[in-house]
């Protein structure tokens, strides 16, 4: 993390899981390294999630995530992504804890929203999320650009 900072050029780091990252955050942050957190559906642990789906459906699953968050805010978090979460249960936490939920598909009522860039692009056909508005559709363009390229 901190050649992210150092050398990269970054202004911090994002990491994904609550409880089971909490002291990995708190470390950073002693060292002075700010960490956002990424609850919910976590793209690099999705397929452990059962795939591209809405999380904190179950009340089990909703009280994980409420503690979760509140657990990243004591170990020092300055912001969590909530990413795919019913929107009640992100008005919950967005309510409940001091540091700003910024929210991909979870609703209206986070302290901000955000896109993904390739989502937007439309660069990926096979996972188009719900949440997901496609400004273009850049893998149809790159496909036909490179079909006319090989055909030449």
């Amino acid at each position: 993390a901190a050649r992210f900072i150092q050398e990269g050029g970054a202004q911090a780091v994002k990491l994904e899981g609550g409880e089971v990252v909490a002291e990995v955050v708190r470390r950073l942050v002693d060292c002075g390294i700010p960490v956002m957190g990424h609850l919910g559906l976590t793209p690099q642990s999705m397929y452990q999630l059962g795939g591209f789906k809405v999380q904190g459906k179950t009340p089990k699953v909703a009280q994980k995530l409420f503690k979760d968050a509140q657990i990243l805010e004591q170990a020092g978090a300055f912001s969590i992504v909530f990413e795919s979460v019913p929107a009640p249960l992100s008005k919950l936490i967005a309510e409940t804890v001091s540091i700003p939920i910024i929210g991909i598909g979870a609703g209206p009522d986070c302290d901000g929203e955000v896109q993904v860039v390739s989502d937007m692009l439309g660069l990926y056909t096979d996972i188009v999320p719900k949440h997901a508005k496609q400004y273009a559709r850049l893998a149809e363009e790159i496909k036909n650009a490179v079909t006319a390229y090989v055909t030449e």
